[in-house]
């Protein structure tokens, strides 16, 4: 007779893995950017290790919203773990501001050398929140540095999902369970186009602004980004039960020429990759 397995147990399986996994290491840093992957790492990593032997890090550099600083900073004292918050440059490296179709590359190496000194200071190993369905999406330059550098998976080792991550962030009551997707500041601006400091600031302010006229108006916002495509223009993604009103919010992003408002998509600017010789697709959202 064959054994049928559920779906729960697959993924409480899978999470026994990853906690025998974080069990083998003496200490780790967990690359914490305050997403459902890296938090579920986090949390699994004090339930193997206990909090003594966990450090969270969150790089802060122009790339990363205050907003996602604060909500990480909170995560990691409700955990009651160290919380490290180095600043890293991406800005000295020519691929991340050239702003090509491999700019995750160089902003995860400029992640992983900060780290890796940090961690080694700490008898520690850094641990990404990359999950298994990361492992098969495709052209992914910012694992490929990571993997350069020594970074261990335990969630994509253990074969954990994104859902499955979602599940038990649920099961085990954290708030990041839901959380939308939050991919750094520099994936809204069109590929080719030169990050800067000011530019990331400016995609900043404008979300935040649309986000607060969304509220103000008793919306509930999930998925929201402005997208920088250069010469002045702009884009608004939000969900498709908001887009309509935000057609009719004329002048809420004065600092751009002329601003169109679609229906959300992650991923959307890796469009533009078609168009640029290093792969079909990217790791912004």
């Amino acid at each position: 007779m064959s054994v049928v397995t559920t779906d729960d147990e697959v993924r409480a399986e899978r999470v026994s893995d990853l906690l025998r996994r974080l069990a083998t290491y003496d200490a780790v840093v967990v690359a914490f950017s305050g997403g459902a992957d890296s938090a579920l790492l986090l949390a699994a990593a004090v339930r193997a290790l206990g909090r003594d032997r966990v450090t969270a890090a969150t790089a802060v550099s122009p790339s990363l919203p205050a907003a996602e600083l604060d909500a990480a900073t909170a995560f990691a004292r409700g955990l009651g773990v160290r919380h490290l918050t180095p600043r890293t440059d991406e800005m000295s490296r020519d691929g991340y501001r050239a702003n090509g179709g491999d700019r995750c590359y160089f902003c995860k190496a400029e992640l992983l050398d900060t780290l890796t000194p940090l961690a080694a200071e700490r008898g520690a190993v850094v641990v990404t929140g990359t999950n298994a369905d990361d492992a098969v999406a495709g052209f992914r330059p910012g694992i490929r540095a990571a993997a350069q550098r020594g970074a261990q998976t335990p969630l994509r080792d253990a074969g954990l999902t994104k859902q499955q991550v979602r599940d038990t962030s649920r099961e085990w009551g954290l708030p990041t369970w839901d959380k939308p997707a939050a991919a750094c500041l520099s994936s809204r601006i069109a590929y080719g186009l030169a990050i800067s400091p000011a530019r990331l600031a400016r995609v900043e302010r404008a979300e935040a602004r649309v986000r607060a006229r969304l509220l103000q108006a008793g919306h509930r916002v999930t998925d929201l980004r402005v997208r920088d495509l250069g010469a002045g223009r702009a884009r608004i993604e939000v969900s498709p039960a908001l887009v309509g009103f935000l057609v009719g919010e004329s002048g809420l992003l004065p600092e751009f020429e002329a601003v169109e408002v679609r229906a959300f998509r992650s991923g959307s600017m890796n469009e533009a990759l078609a168009g640029i010789a290093v792969g079909a697709s990217g790791e912004s959202d």
